[in-house]
């Protein structure tokens, strides 16, 4: 028979054994969640301010494009920063050449009128991923160099004419941090330029966001890939195929966009 004290030492032990281990295994777990749960969560975090701003980038063009078609004459639309910035930059460009046939002349034969224009972007950058508001259209492209189109700019091809906006940012002003800001975008003097009886359309675009406008152009509207410059980040799309000659419409509208 176990004397008393003698059993009453060995359950103590048996105790202080259990919570030694208990506490190993909360010990081991904090260290799990430390090394690989927070990274996890923060990551959670990012993706979401990321969603965020692009959900706040397509107001944002819904608005501005109330002014660059003319139905406001400014817009004012808050925005949140969740770190990173805000800035009106770049030196994205678009040109627009189209052949149209023209029979006033001495000898008809197929002429080339070509458009062109800065456009430039409000851009917003956040832990190495971009999203800009670049003529009418909202973009991102992120640290692996995938560019995907968030919200597609309002090009329009109807009843064989075709329609193009080509909106000019200017301003160089921008914060970074935290915290809401503003962009406030006011109107200028457009004009729109007509093209009939237009056979061919070459559209050349040098953005950041190049590899987006590629695939917007080609498969919305049928245009083939004539050449890409990664280097120069441009993209050269043609079409001429049309059934019938169209109408080509541009419309050349731009916005002087402050950030406050």
């Amino acid at each position: 028979m176990i004397p008393k004290k003698l059993s009453n030492s060995e359950n103590a032990v048996s105790e202080v054994i259990d919570v030694v281990f208990i506490l190993g295994i909360m010990f081991l777990a904090i260290s799990l969640i430390g090394t690989s749960g927070y990274p996890f969560l923060q990551n959670m975090q990012e993706n979401s301010h990321t969603e965020n701003i692009k959900q706040s980038y397509i107001v944002l063009s819904e608005n501005l494009n109330k002014v660059v078609f003319g139905n406001a004459p400014s817009q004012s639309v808050e925005l949140k920063m969740y770190g990173g910035g805000i800035w009106v930059t770049g030196d994205s460009v678009i040109n627009i050449t189209v052949q149209t046939w023209n029979s006033s002349l001495l000898t008809p034969a197929i002429e080339s009128q070509t458009f062109q224009h800065q456009t430039r972007e409000i851009q917003n950058e956040y832990e190495g991923t971009l999203i800009s508001y670049e003529n009418t259209g909202v973009w991102a492209k992120y640290e692996n160099g995938g560019t995907v189109i968030v919200q597609e700019p309002e090009f329009v091809f109807s009843d064989n004419t075709l329609f193009i906006p080509s909106s000019t940012i200017s301003g160089v002003n921008g914060y970074a941090g935290e915290g809401l800001v503003r962009a406030v975008a006011d109107g200028g003097e457009s004009s729109v330029y007509k093209y009939t009886n237009v056979s061919a359309v070459d559209i050349t675009i040098m953005s950041q966001y190049y590899k987006g406008w590629e695939t917007y152009l080609n498969h919305t509207f049928g245009m083939k890939i004539i050449s890409r410059d990664e280097n120069n980040n441009t993209i050269h799309v043609r079409k001429d195929d049309y059934l019938e000659n169209i109408d080509v419409y541009i419309l050349y509208s731009p916005l002087n966009v402050r950030i406050e």
